[in-house]
C-alpha cells in the first residue's frame, strides 16, 4: 500500500511537473512568436515607405552610422574599388548571394554592408525605399541607380563617377556607362544611402 501511494504521489508530481514545463514552454514559444509577429511589423512599415538617408541612419545603432560621405571620395572610390576587385570574376546568378553567382541587389547590399557597415534591404524593390531620391544630374560617387528592364523586372548598380556604374549584370560583375543604349533608355531613378 505504502509502495503504490509514493508510486502515485511520484506520477502525479511527474505529470503536474511535465504539464506546467509544458505550459511553460508553450508560453515561451507564444511569447517569442508574438516577439517575431512585432518585428515583422516593424520592418514591414519601416520600408514600406519611403525614407530618406537621414531617417535610415538614425534607424542604425550609433555606431554602426557610417561617417564616410560624398565628400570623402578618395576613401569611398578606395572602398568600392577594393569591392570591385574582390568579385570582378564572378558571374551573375538570379538569388545568388555568394562568389558561386550573385545578382544585382545581393551585390550593392554586400558592397554597403561589408565596405561601409550599413545594412539594406535585400531586393532592389526595398532598396529604392531607402535613401533619398537623387536627380540623375546630382549622381555622386556610391548612389544607387535603378533601372526598369522589363515590365516586372529592376536592375540595381552602385554610381562610380564620371558616368560609370558598377553592378552585377548578366555578364557578371563589372563596370558600365550610364550613357550605354541600353541603360540609358532603361535608367528609373536613384537614391542616396551616404549623406
Amino acid at each position: 500500500m505504502l509502495r503504490s501511494s509514493i508510486f502515485m504521489i511520484s506520477l502525479v508530481l511527474l505529470i503536474g511537473g511535465c504539464t506546467n514545463n509544458t505550459t511553460q514552454i508553450h508560453s515561451n514559444l507564444i511569447e517569442e512568436n508574438a516577439n517575431k509577429h512585432t518585428i515583422t511589423k516593424e520592418y514591414q512599415k519601416q520600408y514600406q515607405q519611403v525614407i530618406n538617408s537621414q531617417e535610415y541612419k538614425n534607424t542604425l545603432p550609433e555606431e554602426r552610422r557610417i561617417l564616410v560621405s560624398p565628400s570623402d571620395s578618395i576613401l569611398m572610390n578606395q572602398s568600392l574599388m577594393d569591392f570591385y576587385n574582390e568579385w570582378k570574376n564572378v558571374k551573375y546568378r538570379y538569388g545568388g548571394n555568394s562568389k558561386k553567382g550573385i545578382d544585382c541587389s545581393a551585390f550593392t547590399q554586400r558592397i554597403y554592408k561589408e565596405k561601409f557597415d550599413i545594412n539594406i534591404p535585400r531586393s532592389t524593390r526595398t532598396q529604392i525605399r531607402v535613401g533619398k531620391h537623387i536627380k540623375r544630374s546630382e549622381l555622386e560617387m556610391g548612389d544607387l541607380v535603378f533601372f526598369k528592364t522589363g515590365k516586372f523586372d529592376r536592375h540595381v548598380g552602385i554610381y562610380m563617377g564620371n558616368g560609370d556604374f558598377m553592378h552585377a549584370s548578366i555578364k557578371g560583375v563589372k563596370f558600365t556607362k550610364l550613357d550605354k543604349p541600353y541603360y540609358k533608355r532603361n535608367y528609373w531613378t536613384a537614391r542616396r544611402i551616404i549623406d
